[in-house]
């Protein structure tokens, strides 16, 4: 059942990081889905460094903040590879 939970935790964390990085036009529900887990995994080895725990398997405010800020530098990411690349 955590798994479950994780995805949901995962595509909505993606969709919100999605909107505030100006991307949502250009992703659908599995690109969220997937930024959102990445999200979640590079947030936790972040947070884990400042001690704050948020699992997204057990769903809770703190995990899905953790995912979204997680998510939001997984995107950061992806745009300035994007942007390199075009030029």
């Amino acid at each position: 059942m955590g798994w479950i939970i994780a995805i949901i935790v995962g595509g909505i964390a993606g969709w919100l990081a999605s909107k505030v990085m100006g991307r949502d036009a250009s992703m659908g529900i599995i690109a969220n889905v997937i930024a959102g887990c990445v999200g979640s995994v590079v947030g936790n080895l972040i947070a884990n460094q400042f001690g704050i725990v948020g699992s997204v398997q057990e769903f809770s405010l703190t995990g899905l903040i953790v995912a979204f800020v997680g998510a939001v530098i997984v995107l950061a990411i992806l745009n300035l590879i994007q942007r390199g690349r075009v030029r």
